[in-house]
């Protein structure tokens, strides 16, 4: 009798049992899920951001306060996200929240963007990064050395050694997210401790042996952009969302935690007080490094500080680093995003095979394979462009989900942390408004300067709402 148990229990871990159909699995812990924070919020942002930012604002003040209000921002939402997830611990994230708050029509569209803007866009933005900081050793990898060009300016699509690149990295991390979450947190784990040790051991290094200069943070630059100070300021928290996106990583695989109702609060709160932590010193070291002047409009901007502050041959060490840091950011991205698909197809709101799990490695395979696709298909894309497509539509969906509280919070069984509860509703109102201000003034001037992305980001969300009302909603069968 014990080896017929054995053996249908063997025949069940294989997949053999086609009775009960394969699920995903809590076996992700507290270390891993920081991990997951850490890694999806240290990306390409803070290695490519600062150049930009001083060329947009020309002042150290502004510069540092940018990323300060960010950081706050990001605590802020960390906190709320935390309070949504310990009440519905199931993976899916806005989506899951929104579909609870507003139906499934507005449920349906934030996991719709979380495929475009939400995943497959950064995983392609950080990707480019990552072959930009290995143009170092390669000079073929840089982005301006395409051989194939089709089109101009934010219409162009460019193919080069940088997008090969990317893609290669991108179906390497897809490939081992099919084959497992355990063996994957694993190797994200150790991704994400050597990511950290390579941030701390260059602002470290950056201030004690690092040829820098305390002038640099008196002297200002001359912007680049005509945009009026204040919307400019708002327009660059999109640059600042992008950086600090990731915090709330976690709530996409809460149906893979462990005690959800524990883990979730501790790797959210923790993941982003210790990145907005390390943001802030990789910027006073960037500028201790270089003059804003001559930041501006710099992409590889981590090489470019180790360069003026060490040798050249340290630099380019640097450089290889930094790679390594990005790909822990891919890889945490390709594990994140197919678990809102996977929520959505099982609530008959996405392709029916993308909530199906592979009965041996507990993956949604067809969900991370879709979103693979689409992001090696936008690494054509110009990276600037990417950015502010992604911070328009991820700042949208995110603030909705975060007014979502006040919907929740009058039902008497809901679970209210105590954080959210002080000064209610303070915190959630702060995280509304700089979302709300942000949005406004990026929609009333990106329309006159810089148009593509912020079209793209609403026709992205437009067509959403259009194929769900033809297409879905007439086959949706709610579970």
């Amino acid at each position: 009798m014990t080896n017929v148990r054995e053996r249908t229990s063997e025949i069940r871990r294989l997949g053999g049992d086609k009775a009960r159909p394969a699920t995903l699995l809590r076996q992700l812990g507290i270390v891993s899920a920081t991990a997951l924070v850490i890694s999806n919020m240290v990306g390409q942002g803070i290695f490519t951001s600062t150049g930009y930012l001083a060329g947009q604002l020309g002042d150290v003040k502004l510069v540092l306060g940018i990323w300060v209000v960010g950081a706050l921002v990001a605590l802020a939402g960390a906190f709320c996200y935390s309070e949504l997830g310990i009440n519905y611990p199931s993976s899916g994230g806005e989506y899951v929240y929104l579909t609870r708050a507003y139906g499934p029509t507005w449920g349906f569209m934030s996991g719709w963007v979380s495929f475009f803007a939400g995943f497959s866009a950064p995983i392609a933005a950080t990707a480019l990064a990552f072959s930009q900081y290995l143009s170092h050793f390669f000079p073929a990898l840089n982005k301006d050395q395409a051989f194939f060009t089709l089109g101009s300016g934010a219409l162009s699509l460019r193919l080069g050694g940088a997008q090969i690149a990317a893609s290669g990295l991108i179906v390497v991390f897809t490939l081992l997210n099919c084959l497992g979450v355990g063996r994957v947190a694993k190797i994200q784990n150790l991704l994400t401790a050597a990511n950290l040790m390579i941030i701390l051991g260059f602002i470290v290094f950056g201030f004690l042996a690092g040829s820098g200069s305390w002038e640099h943070f008196s002297q200002p630059a001359t912007r680049t952009s005509t945009i009026p100070l204040a919307a400019q300021f708002a327009i660059s928290l999109f640059w600042i969302y992008v950086c600090y996106s990731g915090w709330n990583a976690s709530t996409y695989v809460a149906e893979e935690l462990k005690r959800p109702e524990r883990t979730l609060p501790v790797a959210l709160t923790y993941g982003t007080a210790l990145v907005a932590g390390l943001y802030i010193a990789l910027n006073l070291v960037f500028i201790y490094a270089l003059p804003l002047e001559k930041m501006k409009d710099v992409m590889a901007i981590g090489s470019r500080a180790a360069n003026a502050l060490f040798r050249p041959e340290t630099a380019g060490m640097f450089s290889g680093l930094v790679a390594l840091a990005l790909m822990a950011s891919v890889n945490a991205m390709v594990t994140i995003g197919p678990r809102v698909y996977y929520a959505m197809a099982k609530n008959g709101a996405f392709f029916k095979s993308a909530g199906e799990v592979h009965p041996r490695w507990h993956t949604p395979v067809f969900a991370i394979l879709c979103q693979g696709a689409c992001a090696v298909l936008m690494t054509l894309t110009p990276f600037p462009d990417l950015i502010l497509y992604i911070g328009f539509t991820l700042s949208f969906f995110a603030v909705l989900a975060v007014s979502s509280l006040f919907v929740f919070r009058r039902r008497a069984e809901w679970q209210k942390v105590r954080v959210v509860s002080f000064a209610f509703p303070l915190i959630p109102l702060v995280f509304i408004l700089v979302g709300a201000w942000t949005i406004v003034y990026g929609v009333i001037y990106g329309l006159q300067k810089q148009p593509v992305a912020p079209i793209a980001a609403i026709a992205t969300v437009a067509l959403g709402a259009l194929v769900y009302r033809l297409w879905l909603r007439p086959l949706r069968k709610p579970s």
